[in-house]
């Protein structure tokens, strides 16, 4: 069981870390591309939709793109798992309707609301930082498995703040949140961005959760579940 000292905040992935990858590429994913298409037809004309065209074709180096092109390159962003945020926004708007309508729940490992309480009750403050939108993550947590655990949290962060593999997303962060980074714990499944926030000076720790992808040769504290973060 991984110790970590003089944490006073705790920056958590969703994806591998507090929930199953599979809700999200089984369920979230499929959702998305299967309503995608109807609803950039139906919205694009709408100013929050009409932004995130746009910063679609910057970011695809698309010009003057017909309205199908444009929905082609968002499919093929979700078929290949790109973490581009027009993509992200625009998952965020379809999931809020599938949450909304209550076809789906989001999925939290059993371990992960019982911890999160309690730290809250410690005087911790608690953040997410996901590639998925912010839209998206408040949406995840407030239509969860267990219930609404929105105000659990005090932030959350997105790809708006930088890539989740660069140290200065971290630091940016740092920034942000209630404490140094040095009393930052941040949670993740992804060696890559551990690296990172390690880099920007937080503690970290990896998840290793049912169905994560193995990680290779590495050198964090390693937990399975919330339950075995002891925090002194």
């Amino acid at each position: 069981m991984p110790d970590f000292k003089d944490v006073n905040a705790v920056v958590t992935d969703i994806e591998g870390t507090t929930s199953s990858i599979s809700f999200v590429h089984d369920v979230l994913f499929p959702y998305a591309a299967e309503h995608l298409p109807a609803y950039v037809r139906a919205h694009a004309r709408e100013p929050a939709v009409a932004e995130q065209l746009q910063a679609l074709n910057r970011e695809a180096g698309l010009q003057s793109p017909t309205l199908e092109a444009q929905i082609e390159q968002l499919l093929e962003w979700i078929r290949n798992d790109v973490k581009a945020t027009p993509l992200k926004t625009l998952q965020g708007y379809i999931w809020e309707a599938g949450y909304r309508n209550g076809d789906y729940r989001a999925h939290v490992y059993p371990d992960v609301a019982p911890r999160l309480r309690e730290w809250k009750e410690w005087g911790l403050s608690l953040y997410v930082y996901s590639s998925g939108s912010v839209l998206a993550q408040k949406l995840f947590f407030e239509f969860s498995e267990a219930g609404n655990l929105l105000p659990l949290f005090d932030g959350h962060f997105d790809t708006t703040v930088g890539g989740k593999r660069e140290a200065e997303s971290y630091q940016a962060i740092a920034g942000s949140v209630s404490a140094s980074p040095e009393n930052t714990l941040f949670l993740s499944d992804v060696k890559g961005e551990l690296d990172a926030a390690a880099q920007a000076g937080f503690q970290v720790c990896l998840l290793e959760r049912p169905g994560n992808a193995p990680v290779a040769e590495h050198r964090y504290p390693t937990a399975t579940t919330f339950d075995a973060i002891t925090l002194l």
